[in-house]
Order: C-alpha cells, then sequence, then structure tokens
C-alpha cells in the first residue's frame, strides 16, 4: 500500500503525464524530421532527373527538314554540298590537284564501313600522301535508330564535322579513331564525353574537344550532318543494286566502285590499274541501313 498523500500522487502523476509528453513531443519531432528528410531527398531527385532531362534535350541540336543548300552552319573543310576533303598532308580541306576523287559515304555505327576501313585503311594513306587521289570523307547518319535512343551516327557525324572545321590537322586521326572505337549496332555507343576523350587521344586540342562534350560539336553541325544525309539518300546516282542508298558508298571520280572488299583493288583502280576480282573479305554490297 502507497505511504504517499492524496497531494503527492497527485503530483506523481502529474510528472508522469509531463514525461510521456515529453517522450512524444520527441518522437514527433524525429518522425517529422524523418518525414522532411524524405521529402527533401525526393525534392532533390526530382529536382536532379529534370535537369537531366532539360540538359538531355539541350544537348540535342533541333534540325529542320531543310535541303543542305539553305544550311547556314557549313565546315569550312568540305566540298560544296558533300564531306570532307583529304590531301596529301592529311590535312581536312585539301587536296591532290589534277588526281582523281574518290568519295566514300560512311555512317561510324556502321559494320561494313568498319570492314572497308579494315580493308582499305592503309590504301587510302598510300594513295593520299603519294598524291595519286583527293578522298572526300563524308560522314552521313542514317543508324541513329540502332543508338537506344543517343543518335550516335549524328553526334559522330556531327563531331566528324566539328574537328574538320575547328582542327582540320587533326581529322584524319580522330575519323581513324572513330573505327578503332567503333560501337556496335543496337548499343549505345560512346556519350559525348566518351567521344572527347576519343578526339583528344588523336590530338585534337582540348577547347576543340570540349565542344564535342558539351553538345557544341552537334548543335553547330548537326543540321548539317542531317540535310547531307537526306541529300544522299534521294541522290539516283548514288543508289545501290538493291535500290536504295546504303553504306559505305564508294565512288572513283563519281563512278560507283564495288570491289573495295578486295584488299588492293581501290588502290589500283586509282592508280590505273584493273581492279581486281572481289575476294568475298568484305560485303561487295553496302549496307542497307
Amino acid at each position: 500500500m502507497s505511504n504517499q498523500s492524496k497531494a503527492e500522487r497527485r503530483e506523481s502523476a502529474r510528472a508522469e503525464a509531463l514525461a510521456r509528453q515529453q517522450a512524444q513531443a520527441k518522437r514527433d519531432k524525429r518522425s517529422r524530421v524523418i518525414v522532411f528528410s524524405a521529402l527533401g531527398a525526393a525534392i532533390l531527385a526530382l529536382v536532379v532527373v529534370a535537369g537531366f532531362i532539360l540538359w538531355n534535350e539541350a544537348s540535342k541540336s533541333t534540325v529542320d527538314d531543310i535541303p543542305l543548300a539553305e544550311v547556314t552552319s557549313v565546315p569550312a573543310t568540305v566540298v560544296e554540298g558533300g564531306g570532307v576533303t583529304l590531301g596529301s598532308d592529311l590535312v581536312a580541306g585539301t587536296e591532290n590537284a589534277d588526281a582523281p576523287v574518290v568519295d566514300v559515304y560512311l555512317d561510324y555505327m556502321c559494320p561494313v564501313c568498319g570492314q572497308f576501313e579494315d580493308v582499305n585503311a592503309a590504301d587510302i594513306e598510300t594513295m593520299l600522301t603519294g598524291g595519286d587521289a583527293t578522298v572526300v570523307v563524308t560522314p552521313v547518319a542514317i543508324l541513329d535508330r540502332l543508338s537506344r535512343g543517343t543518335d550516335y551516327s549524328t553526334r559522330a557525324a556531327s563531331a566528324a564535322y566539328w574537328v574538320a572545321d575547328r582542327a582540320p590537322e587533326q581529322f584524319y586521326a580522330f575519323h581513324n579513331a572513330l573505327f578503332a572505337n567503333q560501337p556496335k549496332e543496337n548499343s549505345s555507343g560512346p556519350d559525348n564525353e566518351e567521344l572527347a576523350a576519343i578526339a583528344e587521344g588523336a590530338g585534337v586540342p582540348a577547347d576543340v574537344a570540349a565542344g564535342i562534350s558539351d553538345g557544341t560539336a552537334r548543335a553547330t553541325f548537326g543540321q548539317y550532318t542531317y540535310s547531307l544525309t537526306n541529300d544522299a539518300t534521294a541522290n539516283p546516282d548514288l543508289v545501290n543494286s538493291g535500290g536504295g542508298f546504303g553504306t559505305p558508298t564508294v565512288l572513283v571520280d563519281d563512278t560507283r566502285f564495288e570491289q573495295w572488299g578486295t584488299p588492293g583493288a581501290l588502290l589500283a583502280a586509282v592508280q590505273g590499274g584493273a581492279p581486281a576480282e572481289p575476294s568475298g573479305e568484305a560485303s561487295e554490297e553496302p549496307a542497307d541501313e
């Protein structure tokens, strides 16, 4: 039996009630902190996601369905209505005077273009440095649909035109590096920062490579790439035996050259020799993609 007086019991009950209220207040405060922390984290996550979406959209250039002749941002080192010229010094915008012209239309994601490079890259450098031909490299973007929404073909082509325009002495090395690092179809391909790293690895100055990383290259030459691709696909002179345009498409003095899959055949054709029969090591026909 308690020896407390009625007043003491009342005071004790009051103290216990106060203690319970204080404990509950602490629990409520902790709950509010947790709720507000979670809410703050959720808001921060939404801000990050929204920022990424805005950045991603901003990094994509807006293009219009306009003919190539109406495009205002054109690389300084291309032939009118076409690709980047290369001469004996391997610098973009140069040519070998009075020599045959070899046109190569390519997509940097196209696996058959990779085969073309494997077979012909050394011979192309030989014909260039020997003054045997002017080579016109024309990157197009017909395989954006095969890069999981990243538009790799457009980004790579725009980067190539950007380097040709801003660092012409490094274009040839960058072009080769893009094939050395060629992604597979149905992959995302290198992102812009990775493309910039490839460019720097090929000797492109850091300030020029930065324009690839931050999306300036695409914003500047994405329209040129788009309109040039449309012109190429609609050009009846570039139609292959399947009735469409594909990559690679190779011309020697404006005549389609189909035997590029045979080692040495393209060099022989340029130097005036009879082209060899296709070896079967690479596809004769461009990829209709």
